[in-house]
């Protein structure tokens, strides 16, 4: 099973991490990564998304991005908003997405205490999507 990785830059220090861990349990899950790309932000990924879904040897996508609670509602805007455009995009092209983004309402600290079960739980939802 062939994947790619999309990771958000924003909250590097999280994502980093993020993507480290999944890359590592991707290789124990016997999942191929053939694609690995960095956007700006969480609310950018959907559009990588929608270019690396139509490449015919990726099989799925686990995205990685931490979206933290700031002083506004803004968190919560840009995780609804890419969370249904993903899901949307995964259904429209009939191949998973598995949605490895901590938030919204997490402070920094919740971010980071998610970082490896966030990680880790996309890969395996990918695996197990791709397994149906």
């Amino acid at each position: 099973m062939n994947i790619a990785i999309i990771v958000a830059d924003f909250n590097g220090e999280i994502t980093g991490r993020m993507e480290s861990i999944a890359v590592e349990h991707a290789k124990k899950q016997k999942l191929r990564i053939v694609k690995s790309v960095h956007v700006p932000g969480t609310f950018d990924i959907p559009f990588a998304a929608s270019r690396i879904i139509k490449e015919k040897d990726v099989d799925g996508i686990v995205v990685l991005g931490a979206v933290i609670q700031g002083g506004t509602s803004h968190d919560e805007v840009i995780a609804h908003a890419t969370a249904k455009s993903l899901q949307e995009l995964s259904m429209k092209e009939r191949k998973p997405i598995a949605l490895g983004i901590s938030g919204p309402r997490m402070t920094r600290e919740q971010a980071i205490a998610r970082v490896e079960s966030t990680a880790k739980h996309a890969v395996d939802a990918v695996r197990r999507l791709l397994s149906l």
